[in-house]
C-alpha cells in the first residue's frame, strides 16, 4: 500500500438537511487532512434523499476551500450523464483554484435510477455505450483540445484521470488506456479479485503512468467497542435493504435487530454486498485491513463509513487512520 484515502458520500441523516450534510463533509475533510489521508473523494448520486453530493464539482470546491494539502477528487463523476467538455471546464476550474490537488475519477453508471438517468441524459440515454470515446475526448480537452475546441479553464492543465469500476469492463478499459483504476468493493465486491488481476496482467504503460496503479474501497465501522462498530454497520445494512426495496431515504438510526425490519434473505443479501467491511475495535479493524491488503495488494486503500451518526463517523475514520499509518510505516 502506497497511500490511503477517504470516500465521503455526504450522508443526509433523518431530521437533518443537505446543507448540514455538506457542512459535515467539509468538517470531515479537515479531519481527514489532519489524520494523513492522501485524498478526499466525493461521488455523484442523483435523486437520492440520503446523499448531498449530486453537484459533485460544487461540493468538492466547498471542501477544497477549507483544506490546504489533502488532494480532493471525484470518485466519481458519471461521465455519460455529462458532456466531456463541461466536466473538463468544471475540473479545470477546480485545478485552477486549487492547483496540484484535484483528481477526477470517472464511472459509466448513471448513479441513479432509470427515470432519473433519462432526465439527466434526455435523447442521449445510451451514452454509456460511448464511454471509452468520451474518456478520450475528456483527455483531449486537458491537452491540445478536441475538434478545435478548448476547455477554458482546463486546457493544458494536469488533472489526473482515474477509471472506476465494479466489473471487468472498467478494469480492461483502464488497462488499455494506461490509467489508474479504483474498484468499488465497498458495495459490489464480487469481481474484485478478478478485476484486479485483469487490470494488472493486461496493463499497457502510458507516458503518465508507466506502471499500473490499483485501488479498492472498503467500509470501516470502527469504534471503541465491538458492539458500537456492529451498530454502525447495522445502520448501513438497513440502508442497503431499504435501497433494494426502492425505499431509500435519509439515513435512519440503526435498529437493534435487523430481523425486526427485514426478511432473512434481505439480510443475507445486504451482508453479501457489504462483506468487505472492517468492523469493531481497533484490533479487529486492523486484522481485517491486513488480510484485505495481503489478498489484494492494492496500491491505495479507500475507506468509507456511511453512517447516520456524524460524530461516530469521525471517530471511525480516526481509528482507521491510526491503523493505516501503522501499516504504512511497516511497509
Amino acid at each position: 500500500m502506497q497511500a490511503y484515502s477517504l470516500l465521503d458520500l455526504s450522508p443526509i441523516a433523518e431530521g437533518s438537511t443537505p446543507a448540514q450534510a455538506l457542512r459535515n463533509s467539509r468538517e470531515l475533510a479537515v479531519h481527514a487532512e489532519r489524520l494523513g489521508y492522501k485524498r478526499f473523494w466525493m461521488a455523484e448520486h442523483h435523486n437520492s434523499t440520503g446523499i448531498a453530493s449530486a453537484a459533485t464539482a460544487v461540493a468538492l470546491c466547498y471542501v477544497a476551500e477549507a483544506t490546504t494539502t489533502i488532494r480532493i477528487g471525484a470518485a466519481g463523476i458519471m461521465l455519460p450523464n455529462h458532456s466531456p467538455l463541461v466536466i473538463a471546464e468544471q475540473f479545470g476550474t477546480l485545478e485552477s483554484l486549487y492547483p496540484g490537488r484535484i483528481d477526477l475519477g470517472l464511472g459509466r453508471a448513471p448513479g441513479t435510477d432509470g427515470k432519473t438517468a433519462y432526465a439527466l441524459r434526455r435523447e442521449n440515454f445510451r451514452a454509456d455505450e460511448s464511454f471509452p470515446q468520451d474518456v478520450r475526448e475528456l483527455q483531449d480537452y486537458f491537452h491540445l483540445g478536441h475538434n478545435g475546441i478548448k476547455a477554458v479553464p482546463g486546457h493544458g492543465l494536469h488533472v489526473p484521470l482515474w477509471l472506476l469500476g465494479s466489473s471487468l469492463f472498467g478494469a480492461q478499459l483502464a488497462a488499455t488506456m494506461g490509467l489508474p483504476y479504483l474498484f468499488a468493493s465497498h458495495f459490489a465486491p464480487d469481481a474484485l479479485d478478478q478485476a484486479l488481476a485483469v487490470y494488472r496482467h493486461t496493463y499497457q504503460p502510458s507516458a503518465e503512468h508507466p506502471k499500473p496503479y490499483a485501488g479498492a474501497a472498503i467500509n470501516v465501522f470502527a469504534a471503541d467497542t465491538q458492539e458500537e462498530g456492529e451498530r454502525l454497520k447495522r445502520g448501513m445494512l438497513q440502508g442497503f435493504i431499504f435501497l433494494r426495496r426502492g425505499q431509500a431515504g435519509p439515513l435512519r438510526p440503526p435498529v437493534d435487530d435487523l430481523g425486526e425490519i427485514a426478511l432473512p434473505h434481505e439480510i443475507t443479501m445486504a451482508e453479501q454486498v457489504l462483506r468487505e467491511s472492517a468492523v469493531g475495535t481497533r484490533e479487529n479493524v486492523k486484522a481485517f485491513i491486513e488480510r484485505f491488503l495481503e489478498r489484494t495488494q492494492v496500491d491505495e486503500l479507500i475507506v468509507t463509513c456511511h453512517s447516520y451518526d456524524h460524530a461516530a463517523r469521525l471517530k471511525s475514520f480516526e481509528i482507521a487512520a491510526e491503523v493505516l499509518q501503522e501499516l504504512m510505516s511497516k511497509s
